[in-house]
């Protein structure tokens, strides 16, 4: 799900566009294959939901919207999306809060 990148980190998210609401809701498969599953309020039209899913890791993370880029995936559910700026442990940790806040198990 998430590896250290020259500058930052990967992330695999699965997305579940047209959802109530953005939010992370689990995971989606195990092991190295393990997606961020993400729900996104926006439907998968003309890119608006990986442009709602790039504000909202922007908005996770605690970063520029400009240091988060799709790399892979743009029209399919499972996504790989490059955080510049953030380190692997940084982004563990916010994972990590997400899970102990109880809105979603990881």
């Amino acid at each position: 799900m998430l590896r250290a990148a020259a500058d930052g980190v990967t992330l695999a998210v699965r997305a579940q566009p047209g959802a109530k609401k953005t939010a992370i809701v689990g995971l989606y498969g195990e092991g190295p294959a393990a997606q961020l599953k993400v729900a996104v309020h926006a439907p998968p039209l003309e890119g608006r939901a990986n442009a709602a899913l790039i504000e909202f890791l922007a908005e996770t993370f605690a970063i520029p919207k400009s240091a988060v880029q799709l790399i892979s995936g743009e029209l399919a559910r499972s996504k790989i999306f490059h955080l510049r700026g953030v380190s692997l442990v940084q982004a563990q940790e916010v994972l990590d809060r997400q899970s102990h806040s109880g809105r979603v198990r990881l």
